[in-house]
Formats: C-alpha cells, structure tokens, sequence
C-alpha cells in the first residue's frame, strides 16, 4: 500500500485505474484532463456524455480506451476560496475515488494533484490534503487490500519551499553537507602541502602510513600458525553470530506492542516487501526501507543507527538524503507522509517501497 509521489505524464502511467478532475458535466476540460482525453482518443468524451454528470467529491468511471490504463475516474474537485467545506470536497475526492478503485479490484490508481491547477488550490495545501487522504483511507479502510497509490506531478514546482519545516531540513542539510565536505577538502589540502615539502625521492620512498589502532593486531586475534590452525575454532566463532536485521525488526515491534501491519502501514513499505524482510534473515534491506521502519517504529538516533549496521549500512553526512532523514529523527517528528513531502521537494530518495 504504499504512495509514492512522482513527476510524470500520467496519461502514460501504467496502473489500474487513473484519476482526472472535470467539471459538473464532465465536460473537457484543459490541463491534465486535457491530456488525458487526448491520449484516450474520441470515444473517452462519448462515454463522458452518457454518464449525466458528476456532483462535487463525487466519482464517476469509464473505460480507458487508448491509454494504457484499464479505467479512468472523472471526479469533480470544488473551486477554491479557502472555506472549510472545500477541504471536506477535495479529501472526498480521493477518498470517493479509491473507494472506487477498490470496488472494481484495481491494485493501483494514480492521481493528479486535484484542485491545485485552474481550480486555486495552493500547491502546499493541494499536497497535504492529498497526501492525509490518501494515508487515512489505506490506513482504516483498506486493511487487506494491496493498493498501490501514485501522486503524480506534471512539472518540477516548488511546492514547500515557503514552510517552516521545509526551510530547516534544507539549513541542516546545508550546515551538515558543507561541514563534512570542507573537512575532507581541509584533509586533502593538508596531505597535498605536507607531499609538497618532500622531495620527489622522498615522497616515493616514504614508510607506510601506520594501521589505524582498530585495525592492528593483537594477541588475542593473531592468526594461529599454519600447522597449528584448527578449522574447529572458526566453526566455533562463526556459532556466536549476533542478532539479525530481521530478528531485532521483530523485536522491536514486539516491545513497541503494535502489530505487522501497522508497521509496514507506517513505514510506507508493501506487505509482500515486508513479509520477505520478516521471515529471510539473509535479505538485505534497502537503507530507505531500513529507515522507513525506524520512523514507523519511533527509533531514535543510536537505535536507528544500530537498525542500519544489522543490515550493513550506515548514515553519512556525505549523502544529503542521509542528513534530511537524520534531522527528521532527532527531532522526533515521524510523519512519514510529510517526510516524503520534503524529500521530494528536495529531489531526494522517497521512504518505503515494494517488492518491485
């Protein structure tokens, strides 16, 4: 079940079912809609016109003739002016509209961003609406159902660059990204003055560096003597493994009291995806995946970071999608809907996925 938001032409998406936003008498209309009926072809406007109209948050459906999904959803959108109601219409145009998908056993549906062209919505709003609509319906209305859900953006807008929230993440990620590179390039710069004061004789006769401390040898793991070795002792040490990614995913959720389902709802992540992650204890995870479970489970930092490591990953302050999820845990906010949101301002990796 999860959504993903994407930029794309989503005459093109191939899924079940897309939506498009019309007016009371589904006429044509431009935009988006536009662009569907002409990928559609005529006979999309025929069956428009036997339908006798659509009402406000309501959903209507047709064939979806030459595109090369199997139904579209004409839903009417209300026109903005910012009145409480209008918030009610447009989340039931999302609701209305996967009501329906269900209904005819779609497993995927696209949306465009209603009401945020011709019809006023702003683009901030338009999004978060769409967003909480969608995660509640999936949430409490689809518990069994596989449904994968795609937000589709035609242009590259700016859609969060005026939030709070948005601002922060950026400043963090700058201060982190910036420190982390000016301290390599410091490094570099060091190492390059002090070659600089050798002569060329000098620098390629130089010793070797030193074995970091971690890394030198000592009594208690040097090798055994060829003759003495004992293949017992390896088989011995490899008994002693530690936890697995999979065996503290289980844990965790176990202490945390909540069930399957809700974290994989949570994390953004598809059943099918979780359910190999649960029960492979030799499967590798993605790190946005890793990570989506740790905000579905609440982790902080260290725990987070420890989560990572039984997968054989890592944060770094030299991958900006490492720092912008960073900030999100340590200041303890874990709406993945939102994260996703500035993740895809910022052109950054989504949290959660499928099995595909």
């Amino acid at each position: 079940m999860p959504i993903q938001i994407i930029r794309n032409d989503i005459s093109r998406m191939h899924v079940d079912a897309i939506v498009t936003t019309c007016d009371n008498r589904l006429r044509v209309t431009g935009g988006v809609n536009a662009a569907i009926h002409k990928a559609a072809g005529p006979l999309l406007e025929q069956a428009c016109r036997r339908l006798g109209g659509c009402a406000t948050g309501e959903v209507k459906v047709t064939p979806g003739f030459d595109l090369p999904c199997r139904y579209v959803l004409h839903t009417v959108s209300p026109v903005w002016h910012g009145d409480p109601h209008e918030y009610a219409l447009l989340a039931a145009c999302y609701r209305r509209s996967l009501e329906t998908a269900v209904q005819l056993g779609c497993g995927s549906i696209a949306f465009p961003l209603i009401a945020s062209g011709n019809h006023g919505c702003p683009n901030p709003q338009a999004l978060r609406i769409a967003t909480q609509a969608i995660s509640d319906f999936l949430l409490l209305h689809v518990p069994d159902n596989d449904l994968m859900v795609y937000l589709v953006t035609f242009t590259r807008e700016s859609f969060l660059a005026g939030s709070q929230l948005f601002s922060n993440v950026r400043q963090y990620i700058d201060e982190c990204y910036v420190e982390e590179h000016y301290n390599a390039l410091r490094e570099l710069r060091r190492s390059q003055q002090a070659d600089a004061c050798l002569w060329p004789g000098e620098l390629y006769n130089r010793p070797p560096e030193p074995m970091p401390q971690m890394y030198q040898r000592d009594e208690l793991c040097a090798p055994c003597p060829a003759e003495e070795w004992d293949p017992a002792s390896l088989k011995e040490a490899l008994n002693h493994v530690d936890e697995s990614f999979s065996q503290m995913l289980v844990r965790l959720i176990s202490e945390r009291g909540i069930k399957n389902s809700d974290c994989y709802k949570r994390a953004n992540i598809d059943k099918k995806l979780f359910s190999k992650i649960i029960t492979n204890p030799h499967h590798k995870p993605r790190k946005n995946n890793v990570l989506a479970l740790a905000i579905a489970l609440e982790l902080p930092l260290d725990e987070t970071r420890e989560l990572l490591m039984k997968a054989g990953l890592a944060l770094s302050h030299s991958e900006k999608f490492d720092i912008a999820v960073e900030y999100f845990i340590r200041n303890r906010f874990y709406d993945i809907m939102r994260i996703n949101e500035i993740l895809y301002e910022l052109d950054l990796p989504l949290l959660g996925g499928t099995l595909l």
